[in-house]
């Protein structure tokens, strides 16, 4: 979602981030205190309309479970905050989900008996959700894994690889790619 919104308007997506415009003027006690509607000029009305086009784009792409739920909040940053806890869940659950995405890259090992294929779907699964939580891993560290999480029985391509190619600039793709003709000829 956070990929369609930056591409329609980048300000939708800063407003979902930070929070909506909100025009305050000083008043004759020195208090800051919001502007009347007719005293807003017409640039701070269109910032104050950006937080509605995001609303807007939040809300036409919920179905009724969740227009229901957020529908009475009226600042895209508080709706986008309440869904990232109602389905991420709160800070500790996050940093929980982070450590066991962490712990089953770490494990990660392919099974005997598992195809590449599958692998490569399960360790996908993991770097992804990883990925979804700003635990970005570099592509070389990625290669180096897959690697190194093959069973004994690809030994030999494993050390075939290594010899073979540049592991820092060896793209997991390539990788899987060899791995896939390997696991062919092998059949």
């Amino acid at each position: 979602m956070r990929l369609f919104i930056k591409s329609n308007d980048y300000l939708l997506w800063d407003v979902i981030e930070d929070g909506t415009y909100v025009p305050l003027k000083q008043d004759g006690e020195g208090k800051m205190v919001l502007k009347k509607k007719v005293e807003m000029s017409e640039e701070e009305r269109k910032k104050i309309q950006v937080n509605d086009k995001a609303l807007h784009m939040l809300f036409c792409s919920f179905g009724p479970d969740i227009y229901s739920k957020v529908s009475s909040i009226e600042s895209a940053k508080e709706v986008w905050d309440t869904l990232e806890t109602t389905y991420e869940g709160t800070n500790d659950v996050k940093e929980t989900k982070i450590g066991i995405l962490n712990l089953s890259y770490e494990n990660f090992k392919m099974e005997p008996d598992e195809t590449v294929s599958k692998m490569f779907d399960h360790f996908s699964t993991i770097v992804n959700g990883l990925k979804g939580f700003g635990e970005i891993i570099p592509e070389d560290k990625l290669v180096r894994k897959l690697l190194y999480s093959l069973p004994e029985s690809w030994d030999g391509k494993r050390t075939a690889i290594i010899e073979a190619k540049n592991l820092k600039t060896l793209k997991l793709d390539e990788l899987v790619g060899s791995l896939l003709t390997h696991e062919i000829m092998k059949q």
